[in-house]
């Protein structure tokens, strides 16, 4: 068994943090606090290489493991969730499913811009009524022609709706299976197209310099071409899209873990009380071992999970193991930070007010943490 990260990821994992404690740190909370996405941010993130990181070198991609691309987005979760939210949706749900499942047209028309960083694309699976129910979607597409008539909306949809948004990949239904149960097929619907109407959400508790939109599709003409992989195959493809995306949502959680833990623990030995650094107190070290326990614990689930899904070995299970722990261990690591740093854990001046604020969506996101006990009960034969 070997632990340690090859002399790229660990070249990466340097390269990532400063950047983020450069370029992001000095402006997380006030876009935070002014509820603004930030396209010059997201092109400098471009610039390094932040997206595209497990596309082949054909399509403009960096070609490289997918353990090197979770290293990166838990550098950037580390300092803010909402620039790392970009880079996980932008790769994982936006990226991934073009690069998995796309016509090699597909792929040399939508990835090169979406690699360099020049683009977003956003991942249309939730709707009003479909959320931990992805079979609740009313989204319909019909044939007509050549064309698909596209009918519907969605909503919670990250990178969805900034001067940005190139487009969305949009899960409908397309008729009935065997049995009755719909039968669902994936579209490559640009924002572009006549008929689509991307909306902003704003209000957010947190992430709240990410972009989220509302999607409403009004007879959408989607070309034939642009249907993803095969009719009916849109379920299957949305599923497997969300076992990778759910490392990265294990990433974000474990960055996030980590930075509340070293602003806790900075904190603490500068903060004096009694007479002496709070550190000293047991019930602040008590809080603090905690802490780093459990953030080594999550990181080998998490970086095993990705070491099964780069050697194609099965890694569903694992993956919704480490985005249940990481996800809630953020909750945890959060909570003892703001509780450590007393009153001033309450206010914006402090980073970890945003921390605390940002781990909540991490149990919700991509399957909340009920849906991921789900998903490892029925693996071990519940």
């Amino acid at each position: 068994m070997d632990y340690d990260l090859t002399r790229e990821q660990e070249m990466i994992r340097r390269e990532v943090r400063a950047f983020a404690e450069k370029e992001i740190l000095p402006v997380a909370a006030d876009l935070d606090a002014e509820e603004r996405f930030s396209s010059s941010l997201t092109h400098k993130m471009g610039e390094i290489g932040l997206f595209g990181m497990f596309v082949p070198d054909a399509y403009e991609g960096q070609g490289l493991d997918y353990v090197s691309y979770i290293v990166a987005v838990e550098e950037i979760a580390r300092v803010d969730g909402s620039q790392a939210a970009t880079i996980a949706a932008g790769n994982s749900l936006g990226i991934g499913p073009i690069n998995y499942f796309g016509s090699e047209a597909q792929k040399r028309r939508y990835l090169p811009p979406l690699c360099r960083g020049e683009a977003l694309w956003g991942f249309g699976l939730t709707e009003p009524t479909a959320g931990s129910d992805a079979g609740g979607s009313k989204t319909t597409a019909v044939q007509d022609g050549d064309d698909w008539i596209l009918n519907g909306s969605k909503i919670f949809i990250t990178n969805a709706a900034c001067d940005m948004s190139l487009g969305v990949t949009v899960q409908a239904i397309t008729g009935t299976r065997d049995g009755g149960k719909p039968e669902y097929t994936c579209f490559l619907v640009e924002n572009s197209m006549p008929g689509v109407k991307a909306v902003p959400m704003k209000g957010k508790m947190m992430w709240r310099a990410s972009n989220t939109a509302e999607l409403y599709f009004d007879d959408v003409r989607v070309p034939a071409a642009n249907m993803l992989g095969r009719k009916g195959d849109g379920f299957h493809q949305m599923l497997q899209t969300l076992d990778g995306g759910r490392l990265s949502i294990g990433a974000m959680g474990l960055g996030g873990a980590v930075g509340a833990y070293e602003l806790a623990l900075r904190y603490a030995r500068s903060r004096e009380q009694f007479g002496q650094p709070i550190s000293k107190f047991q019930a602040v070290a008590f809080k603090l071992a905690d802490c780093a326990t459990e953030i080594e614990c999550a990181r080998n689930l998490l970086y095993k999970a990705c070491w099964l899904r780069d050697r194609k070995r099965p890694f569903a299970k694992e993956a919704a193991m480490a985005k249940l722990y990481c996800s809630e261990l953020m909750g945890r690591v959060a909570d003892h930070a703001v509780q450590i740093h007393g009153g001033y854990g309450l206010m914006r001046d402090y980073h970890v007010e945003r921390f605390y604020r940002d781990h909540k969506l991490l149990e919700i996101g991509e399957g909340t943490s009920e849906v991921q006990r789900i998903v490892i009960s029925r693996h071990i034969g519940c």
